[in-house]
């Protein structure tokens, strides 16, 4: 059984159109919040991005009915034994700011030689019959001091990607999509698709 349409349970437009652009490949109906009236935002108190995932796309359902999509991800400094982690988002506090955000991690990596940073993402599926099924991806890099680029959004303009000589933000969207964590996730969700027998856009 695959779903007739699919909500994705976020309110970060930049984010939407990000999985709006993945998913487009199947000719599944794929639904902002604001096409079913939802408000997305869930208090995300989870301790792992799986935990969160999962909390979001069941809130969504239960909230519409609909099939729902949502993920959870953030960034993770080794050097800082992992952190942002699951706090990300509001690193640097409430309200989220990207900017404030990255300016804590930048000040937190000074002076550190260890500048390895990955994104983590858990893509959470919750359907009307069924656990909800999860899917992850872990995309690396080298932080930066000096931000580069125009492109994606949160801490994109400071992760270099050591082997394009670019950051994330300085990517095109296929060559992100291609590599990135949450790309990585929505593959294992579309294989699951393909499966399922879902249509593809012909």
């Amino acid at each position: 059984m695959t779903p007739t349409r699919l909500l994705l349970a976020t309110g970060n437009v930049k984010k939407l159109r990000e999985l709006r652009e993945i998913l487009a490949q199947f000719s599944i109906p794929v639904l902002a919040p604001a096409d079913v009236g939802y408000d997305p935002d869930v208090v995300e108190d989870g301790a792992t991005f799986e935990a969160n995932a999962i909390k979001k796309a069941a809130a969504g359902l239960a909230a519409t009915g609909e099939w729902t999509l949502a993920d959870d991800s953030g960034i993770e400094a080794r050097a800082l034994d992992w952190r942002p982690g699951v706090y990300s988002a509001r690193y640097a506090g409430e309200p989220c700011d990207d900017e404030a955000n990255n300016r804590k991690l930048v000040a937190e990596l000074s002076g550190q030689s260890d500048r390895y940073v990955q994104y983590r993402c858990v893509i959470a599926l919750a359907r009307p019959v069924g656990p909800s099924l999860t899917w992850a991806g872990v995309f690396g890099g080298e932080h930066i001091v000096t931000p580069r680029g125009q492109g994606g959004f949160g801490y994109d303009p400071y992760v270099l990607v050591p082997d394009l000589g670019k950051t994330v933000a300085e990517l095109p969207p296929e060559v992100k999509h291609a590599r990135s964590h949450r790309g990585q996730a929505l593959r294992g969700f579309l294989g699951w698709l393909r499966e399922q027998g879902a249509p593809g856009r012909s």
